[in-house]
């Protein structure tokens, strides 16, 4: 729990990792590609503050102890994620799996959720594994890479009719998250792969699931807001936009902060800290003092007030995951704040409240 000026914020990091990308993890014959993966992953690292940064070898392999500091002793984090993601094709056993991950989950009740995965490419067995996992983890989301490489395929799409036969048996077992890696390019991923537009299909056919798009489709912040201002079941997942921007690119977050405040709303927006890419202390205190700056380009964008702030940092992954929050944490329900700038738009168009 986070406290300033005498308000109390719960923090849900819904976007985390457990990563192994030491070099005995590294697939032999493909140890370039495993390397530019986490050299890609360092290089945004360097984004944070210089004072967060850590040393390479650190971030390979960062230790259980760094995770509990980092995250809960001293990052403010009341719940988190783990977003699996597994890259089999270049890590031997996997960069951030659901069985890693859940080492922890299991070791320290309460603190963390084990998110799964699923790839269409992998077919019946791809579909009897979900099941095995929903069984073993208590699965409640998934994170989809829909680039990643599996032999000779470089990508899926969220469309594909492989893809709706996954997404309808996650439906049937009781998943209703779908996390879909929708931003900026790691190498040696391709780009197009991430492209947003698999998304609106897939959100409009599956209308009971929330599709959560992970960094929100950047670079193509445009294209995203104008599809999930009409898809009340897609959020933005604010990992990357807090911990990649607010320090090196401010002015440049300030626009997709005000993008998606005015087009997808306070109440469809999730804080992720993305660690260890970068660590979450100083994402929270920073989202929590910072402001639209006050500046004629900035003019018709949303202002964030606190109750908003709590909103984006905890309260909406709480009521996806159904995570209890202390009283004293929640939003008054008789709160009747006066309706911020674009509001009245977005209802209109999407019929939800922003």
């Amino acid at each position: 729990m986070y406290e300033k000026d005498g308000e109390k914020y719960f923090i849900v990091d819904s976007h985390m990792h457990y990563w192994d990308a030491s070099r005995e993890n590294w697939v032999p014959g493909r140890e370039n590609l495993a390397k530019g993966w986490i050299d890609c992953f360092y290089g945004y690292h360097q984004l944070g503050p210089p004072e967060t940064q850590w040393d390479y070898e650190k971030y390979l392999k960062y230790s259980e102890e760094d995770l509990m500091r980092d995250v809960f002793e001293e990052g403010h984090v009341d719940v988190a994620i783990f977003q699996s993601t597994y890259l089999k094709y270049w890590y031997t056993e996997g960069f951030n799996t659901s069985e890693r991950n859940n080492l922890l989950t299991e070791k320290y009740p309460g603190k963390f959720i084990t998110n799964g995965r699923f790839d269409p490419r992998e077919g019946d067995a791809g579909l009897k594994q979900l099941e095995e996992d929903v069984k073993r983890y208590n699965l409640k989301g998934v994170k989809l890479y829909t680039a990643e490489w599996i032999g000779d395929s470089r990508g899926y799409k969220l469309n594909d009719p492989e893809c709706y036969r996954f997404l309808e048996k996650a439906q049937e077992l009781g998943i209703k998250n779908i996390h879909v890696h929708k931003g900026p390019t790691i190498w040696p991923l391709d780009k197009d792969a991430f492209d947003v537009a698999d998304v609106d299909h897939a959100a409009t056919d599956f209308q009971d699931l929330n599709f959560i798009v992970e960094h929100v489709g950047l670079p193509r912040i445009e294209d995203f807001c104008f599809m999930a201002v009409q898809e009340p079941n897609v959020y933005a997942g604010l990992s990357v936009v807090v911990g990649g921007l607010m320090h090196a690119r401010p002015k440049f977050f300030a626009k997709v902060m005000g993008e998606l405040l005015f087009w997808v709303g306070e109440d469809k927006m999730t804080f992720g800290s993305d660690y260890g890419i970068w660590e979450p202390k100083w994402q929270v205190e920073g989202l929590v003092d910072w402001q639209m700056p006050d500046d004629d380009q900035y003019a018709d964008y949303p202002r964030l007030t606190t109750a908003s702030k709590k909103k984006i940092l905890g309260l909406n992954a709480a009521k996806l995951y159904d995570i209890e929050v202390p009283a004293e944490c929640q939003l008054p329900t008789t709160a009747d704040e006066p309706m911020q700038p674009g509001e009245e738009l977005v209802k209109d168009t999407a019929g939800v409240q922003a």
